[in-house]
């Protein structure tokens, strides 16, 4: 196979700073650079297959051995295989038990990692393919974040050498428990505390990657904007099918959604081989997307809905500039739709609906009270959106994606529940650090002077 290069989501559109960019990157410069100079998403020009028996010979086996595969798949052009092969070694030490509600639901629990967050996942993948591929000169990766994102790289990044870390979260739409774990990383990472959304988080980094004056600090990204946190994504959908599914039968994930870098990841896997019957896009109150899909009208929701699935308070998600691409259409990261894409195929594909916290509160109420089962506030929007998925569509195995640990949430369990949340021995360690964040207005200028201060 040749070597798969990288290409922007606006190649195929004039903007006002670079004129029809169209150049293909290698992967390296493609995690370097983060975003694309023309302020669209990178994309890979050729998507890999993975053949039935590959899928099938992952079954029993250790997690890193399905991220071997994949990365093979994307990267053994640029990196050699032993090194790849090490490299998913050290990255995951920890795998995705399977939670049983009925013979054709389950609960994939994608909290064992580091920070008790499915982040780990592409997080400590992405660090130490960075940290292997790192250019001489110091980088400065800028993360906005809405909660796991911030804890899980920068535990990820954490002592890195001739790395910087910056984590971006709204001040008051964050966990207290997320809050003192991004708070309390050190070293080489810093919090910083925007009065406001995440929205507004993540236009500070997109405006900063196109901001001529911060060029010597070699940014990049560390969000699901870069592409080297989507690649990562795509292994646990195969790992968690080979070890459920039989005889090739098309299985529904049900994916918690706000930034749609987590639901790509099952799109590409997908489109590699992944015999998968639906992929739900499971949002809360922030409904942009199901409400595109169903009228074919696409607006933005500025500012964000503030929801107990903070996580996915995002009204305006980075990677439909993705999907689009991949179903023939092109949108840009304001939100404006240049071409549409092939509805019909996107709604074969995708099924999307917004779960209020009404709905969201019934379902962690209903799950511990008929499964004794625990899960979050994402995890149940996940359930819920299957739920009504299954409404209007006859029941297939399915899996439902619990993205973090219900400890990372106490106020909402204690509230609805009136139980404690029992602390992972993950996140024990947090609780003897000590650290602060820097507060910042809600003003790109007051952000980028501090970011020129640290150089």
């Amino acid at each position: 196979m040749d070597k798969i290069q990288y290409y922007s989501t606006n190649s195929k559109l004039k903007t006002n700073d670079i004129l029809g960019f169209k150049k293909k990157i290698t992967f390296k410069e493609a995690l370097f650079t983060g975003m694309a100079p023309d302020k669209g998403l990178f994309m890979p020009t050729k998507i890999p297959k993975i053949s039935k028996k590959e899928i099938s010979s992952l079954k029993g086996k250790k997690y890193w051995e399905a991220a071997y595969l994949i990365l093979k798949k994307f990267l053994s052009k640029e990196i050699a295989s032993k090194e790849l092969k090490k490299i998913a070694k050290e990255a995951y030490k920890f795998t995705i038990p399977l939670e049983k509600i009925d013979n054709l639901t389950y609960i994939a629990r994608m909290d064992n990692g580091p920070t008790a967050s499915f982040k780990d996942f592409a997080a400590q993948l992405m660090a130490r393919l960075m940290h292997k591929l790192k250019p001489k000169n110091k980088i400065t990766i800028l993360v906005a974040t809405s909660g796991d994102t911030g804890s899980a790289i920068g535990e990820a990044y954490r002592g890195l050498k001739g790395i910087n870390v910056f984590i971006l979260y709204p001040r008051n739409e964050v966990s207290s428990i997320q809050k003192k774990h991004m708070d309390t990383i050190g070293k080489n990472v810093r919090a910083i505390t925007i009065d406001g959304k995440f929205d507004d988080c993540q236009k500070f980094v997109k405006e900063a990657f196109s901001d001529k004056d911060l060029k010597e600090l070699n940014l990049t990204s560390a969000n699901s904007i870069n592409i080297g946190r989507i690649i990562p994504q795509i292994i646990y959908y195969f790992y968690l099918y080979a070890n459920i599914a039989k005889n090739n039968e098309k299985i529904i994930f049900s994916i918690p959604s706000g930034n749609f870098g987590n639901s790509l990841g099952c799109e590409f896997a997908r489109r590699m081989g992944l015999p998968v019957k639906k992929i739900i896009l499971a949002v809360n109150e922030n409904d942009e997307f199901p409400r595109f899909l169903s009228t074919k009208v696409y607006n933005k929701i500025e500012p964000s809905v503030a929801c107990i699935s903070n996580a996915m308070n995002v009204g305006n998600p980075s990677n439909l500039a993705r999907y689009f691409e991949l179903y023939g259409g092109t949108i840009d990261k304001e939100g404006i739709i240049h071409k549409m894409p092939h509805m019909r195929e996107m709604k074969k594909n995708l099924y999307s609906v917004s779960i209020s916290d009404r709905e969201t509160v019934k379902a962690i109420k209903e799950m511990h009270k008929k499964y004794k089962i625990l899960i979050e506030p994402h995890g149940a929007v996940g359930i819920a959106a299957l739920k009504d998925y299954r409404k209007k569509n006859k029941r297939t195995l399915s899996i439902c994606l619990e993205t973090a640990d219900p400890a990372k949430f106490p106020e909402t369990i204690k509230k609805e529940l009136r139980i404690n949340p029992k602390i992972p021995k993950a996140m024990k360690f947090m609780f003897k650090r000590k650290g602060k964040t820097v507060k910042i207005p809600n003003k790109y200028e007051d952000f980028k002077k501090y970011l020129l201060k640290q150089k």
